[in-house]
């Protein structure tokens, strides 16, 4: 790999995209609506919130938009239409005299932190290099994963060494070439919000006997739609930068904490610990509260959890517990909330949890293990002491 250093994928040539709301296929997407149609236009993927779960993996249901309803969104609010479309292994990539959006499995591509671990689709794009030999991939994708931190980047490669890294994804990568259409007014937002379509969603979810299986996936749906919500959310507040309302916002990080216990879940029960309870009510009361917190109509839902009782014998080593997760001193890591850390994350939150638990050779109990609750010093001495109080 012939790589520069990695740039702002989300502040390309002075256009802000909010690379944090969007998902690895719209992102790219939304680069080139921004390049086409100004700054500000990518946010046009937040003007319908949809909750429409379709069959998906393992027997489960999925909110998850497939690559083609990405591209009926592109078509519909970003003034981007499909000009072609080729799939399989033989692709004209390398060859592109314009930016072409690449589709291809995650698993292959050594800039992302899926590389060799997951399956997935990805996206990106490709335009030649500086010269004649070279061409620049470019991908907006931000995420954090439990490998690392996928960020906004552009990246240069040799043109047969991007063909040899995508010769060997054997289910070939799509590639597009979309151009630019007039664009028209700015949609009113929308939202399609249907209870009995959630009430069954989260059902199949509960009854799904194989537990891990039905938690990881939870984990990325719920990943999903927060960031669906978030998106609305910014759309209607007018702006990449504009203040989203209080109410709304309040009800975004209830969604952050539904994202955090479903992940804490996961990797308790993957461990073979007991399942903690409450995740699917909660996320069922969450999801009731989209149509009135959303759509400015009423109170969102009570958030969970509540604060502990800290213990000063227990402190010190808490504190260093968490200062090694998050890679900080100790007397950066503050009593209040963790929240505030740009370190801190429904990733670093579960190494916590586990590092205390092998720090202090207890196991929390499934009722402690709710996100509110681990999110202050005070609170993780509280779930220590109690947890040594019932060894």
């Amino acid at each position: 790999m012939t790589a520069g250093a990695d740039t702002a994928a989300s502040t390309e040539a002075g256009v802000t995209v909010r690379a944090d709301l969007l998902d690895c296929l719209q992102v790219n997407l939304a680069l080139l609506a921004d390049r086409h149609h100004g700054p500000g236009t990518h946010l046009r993927l937040g003007a319908r919130l949809r909750f429409a779960p379709r069959p998906g993996p393992g027997g489960l249901p999925t909110v998850e938009p497939t690559l083609d309803d990405h591209l009926a969104d592109a078509a519909e609010l970003l003034g981007l239409t499909v000009a072609t479309r080729i799939s399989g292994a033989d692709h004209p990539v390398v060859a592109a005299t314009g930016p072409v959006y690449v589709v291809a499995d995650a698993h292959y591509l050594p800039w992302v932190p899926y590389f060799g671990r997951k399956h997935v689709e990805h996206s990106f794009l490709v335009e030649p290099g500086a010269d004649g030999d070279t061409v620049q991939v470019t991908d907006g994708y931000h995420n954090d994963t439990q490998w690392g931190k996928a960020r906004p980047g552009t990246h240069t490669y040799g043109r047969d060494e991007l063909a040899a890294i995508l010769a060997a994804d054997p289910q070939g990568v799509e590639v597009l070439h979309l151009v630019p259409r007039p664009l028209g007014p700015a949609p009113r937002p929308a939202a399609d919000l249907d209870a009995d379509r959630a009430a069954a969603y989260l059902g199949a979810y509960a009854e799904h006997p194989d537990r891990t299986a039905a938690l990881e996936r939870f984990t990325l749906e719920t990943w999903l739609l927060a960031r669906a919500r978030k998106l609305y959310a910014q759309y209607a507040a007018g702006g990449p930068e504009a203040a989203v309302d209080p109410a709304a916002a309040e009800h975004l990080a209830r969604w952050d904490g539904v994202v955090e216990h479903a992940y804490l879940t996961f990797r308790r029960v993957a461990r073979g610990r007991a399942e903690p309870p409450e995740l699917l009510a909660r996320a069922a009361e969450v999801l009731r509260a989209d149509a009135t917190a959303l759509t400015g109509g009423g109170p969102a839902a009570e958030p969970g959890g509540g604060a502990a009782t800290g213990d000063g014998e227990l402190r010190p080593t808490v504190r260093a517990v968490v200062a090694s997760v998050l890679a900080l001193d100790e007397h950066l890591v503050p009593d209040t909330e963790l929240t505030g850390l740009a370190e801190f994350s429904s990733l670093r939150m579960v190494e916590i949890v586990e590092g205390l638990e092998a720090a202090f050779d207890v196991e929390f109990g499934p009722d402690d293990l709710v996100p509110e609750k681990l999110h202050r010093i005070d609170d993780l001495c509280g779930l220590v002491h109690r947890a040594l109080a019932d060894r």
